[in-house]
């Protein structure tokens, strides 16, 4: 059997504090710790994740980028070449939903055609997950991107998450 496997660039995007670093760490190295550090810049991981349905290998170059608040030719670097985004929500703060604060549309000007996928993380301090699910797929559609909740504290969807963005992606379709 003739495996395909392919590098692929991943951008984690969200608002100060959404949880983008702890989901990586989940994903990766399986761990999540109480103690914040803010990403400073951006932190490269590494994971290979098989797609089962058409059996492609991807290598996942996982970018967790600090929150951009100011957009710039310098960080415009930091998109160029993804195959895909994962946006990350902090469902417990209305304001990690604002559009211009997450820089989705210069992702997308930066990569035509990548995928885009929403995590609505912390679900672990939520009573009710269903109203909240409901913004976050309503605020997904707006971007024809699936959307999945998540916690990095629990564990909850974040392998799922994953599987999803490579599911999305251009390589997974063709076969």
């Amino acid at each position: 059997m003739n495996i395909s496997v392919y590098s692929k660039k991943i951008c984690m995007l969200g608002t100060f504090g959404a949880g983008k670093t702890s989901l990586v760490r989940r994903f990766v190295h399986g761990i999540f710790e109480e103690k914040y550090l803010s990403t400073i810049g951006v932190h490269l991981s590494h994971k290979a994740l098989s797609d089962s349905v058409t059996g492609i290998q991807f290598n996942l170059i996982i970018w967790d980028l600090a929150h951009i608040e100011k957009f710039t030719a310098a960080t415009r670097n930091y998109f160029r070449g993804a195959a895909a985004a994962i946006i990350v929500l902090d469902l417990t703060r209305e304001s990690s939903f604002a559009e211009k604060q997450i820089r989705i549309k210069e992702f997308i000007e930066s990569n035509p055609g990548a995928a885009l996928v929403f995590a609505g993380n912390k679900t672990d301090l939520l009573d009710s997950h269903e109203q909240v699910e409901s913004e976050l797929h309503a605020f997904a559609a707006r971007w024809q991107a699936p959307a999945v909740l998540t916690s990095a504290k629990t564990g909850e969807n974040v392998e799922s998450l994953f599987e999803l963005v490579v599911a999305a992606m251009p390589e997974a379709k063709k076969r």
